[in-house]
């Protein structure tokens, strides 16, 4: 592990690496592929394509792409400027490197740019169902998430491309991912959590390994909540198609109330409840500005 090496890459060879590990995550759909002269253009005008190497193989990849999140149609739009950020796209690992950390080297590196390019946010979008990303992007990151977005590509005929996403938000200054850059991650437990009375809003039904949905709480009044997800989806999604979209559309509408009540995600936490392994999304009562701070 010691010996790996994150670095830009900035070779028409590099880049046909980066185009073939993409494959690994999202098949051989050209449209669903970041092409080697995009990944050039990218690279070579503010960009940042960086490669984790194991020796001489490329076996995990992120890119980054400088944005705002302005809408320049607006009359009241204020110059791009105002609201630079970093858009994080396509990070993947090879699958025999997983669970090694190489995801969060890869974010702490895109993290390096955009402290280097005095740009505080950076930001990309994940599956709301797959609990190890949600690990990595909150627990150990400490990204924070306010928005959820329904069918975020518009893809209908491009099956790698139709789902749901939560927006990450992360703030490369604020003081809780400087902790986690220094390995003092969030320590909190779900007991916990528990115990300062933070309600389930959909605790799932148990009683078999596909973890099923359940009816959904009303919103409840209090400073933390708790969203449950299986722990398993990629197996829920493979073994029982009608089960994974049940989870999609209960979980849909569990963000979308919970957000609309003015909660946002501020932690992930997982851990052995009622004798099973259990996985929850911590959400957190907030002001507007509360992580626009430091």
């Amino acid at each position: 592990m010691s010996d790996i090496v994150i670095r830009r890459l900035k070779t028409v060879d590099e880049f046909n690496d980066a185009v073939e590990l993409q494959k690994v995550y999202w098949g051989t759909d050209g449209d669903a592929l970041v092409p080697m002269h995009m990944l050039h253009s990218l690279s070579n005008h503010g960009g940042n394509i960086l490669g984790a190497y194991d020796g001489d193989t490329m076996i995990g990849f992120v890119m980054g792409f400088i944005g705002t999140d302005i809408d320049y149609d607006s009359v009241d739009a204020r110059p791009a400027m105002a609201n630079l950020l970093i858009m994080s796209k396509r990070m993947v690992v090879l699958p025999e490197y997983r669970g090694q950390n190489i995801g969060y080297r890869l974010k702490m590196a895109q993290r390096d740019v955009a402290m280097k390019q005095a740009i505080r946010l950076v930001t990309w979008t994940f599956d709301p169902l797959l609990a190890p990303n949600a690990h990595l992007n909150i627990r150990k990151l400490g990204g924070v998430v306010q928005q959820y977005k329904a069918d975020y590509f518009g893809a209908t005929d491009q099956p790698s491309l139709q789902a749901d996403r939560l927006v990450v938000e992360w703030w490369v200054s604020h003081q809780r991912v400087k902790e986690r850059a220094k390995g003092d991650g969030s320590a909190l437990t779900l007991e916990q959590y528990f115990s300062v009375n933070a309600p389930v809003v959909n605790r799932a039904d148990i009683s078999s390994d596909l973890f099923q949905p359940q009816g959904m709480t009303d919103v409840p009044d209090s400073t933390f909540a708790l969203i449950e997800i299986p722990p398993n989806f990629r197996e829920i999604d493979k073994h029982d198609g009608g089960l994974a979209q049940a989870w999609r559309d209960h979980i849909r509408e569990v963000f979308q109330k919970m957000f609309a009540g003015g909660y946002m995600v501020t932690d992930f936490v997982r851990g052995d409840f009622e004798g099973k392994n259990r996985t929850f999304y911590l959400l957190s009562h907030h002001s507007d500005d509360d992580y626009r701070q430091n």
